[in-house]
């Protein structure tokens, strides 16, 4: 059962959130295509190419994607649309990769390009609390796990990688 410092916190992270969509868009920082990746059902038993349907854009801030409605996504796959090539049966992975690529341009995303699918939504919500996903809240707090590290309290988390976005190293 949510505390009433849990229900707090999921606010909080839902209102951190907005401010920081808000703050990435004012500034035009570089955001990301949001994509699902479609098997059509096959037409008269002809089998059809895979595709990327769009679902949007987000800023890429390392285990979260951030949308400028303020929502927030888990990443997934994270696919840069170049020419997909012909196949060469080097590994699966390779094949995989490629096979992405081209569903990518199927889906008519420019070349360059960065598409994210296999995304799933976070709800903002009290679900968050001790929830299994890299958004948490916890003990009152909303926090980040990312990687194996201790998780990150959230307005910490989001200011170190937006800064990234907004001031991004030299040669990235």
């Amino acid at each position: 059962m949510p505390t009433d410092a849990d229900l707090a916190a999921v606010e909080r992270a839902r209102a951190l959130l907005q401010a920081m969509a808000d703050r990435l868009g004012e500034a035009g920082a570089r955001d990301e295509a949001l994509a699902e990746h479609v098997v059509p059902k096959p037409f008269l038993g002809i089998p059809r190419r895979p595709t990327m349907r769009s679902l949007g854009r987000a800023w890429r801030l390392g285990a979260l994607l951030l949308a400028r409605d303020g929502s927030v996504w888990q990443t997934g796959i994270s696919t840069r649309v170049t020419e997909p090539g012909r196949p060469q049966f080097h590994s699966a992975s390779v094949e995989q990769r490629r096979a992405y690529r081209a569903a990518a341009l199927q889906g008519r995303f420019p070349l360059g390009e960065t598409v994210n699918h296999g995304v799933r939504p976070i709800a903002l919500d009290e679900s968050l609390v001790g929830g299994p996903g890299p958004l948490v809240v916890e003990g009152g707090a909303a926090l980040v796990r990312w990687g194996t590290d201790a998780p990150v309290p959230l307005e910490r988390y989001l200011d170190d990688l937006a800064d990234l976005l907004l001031h991004p190293p030299q040669g990235a």
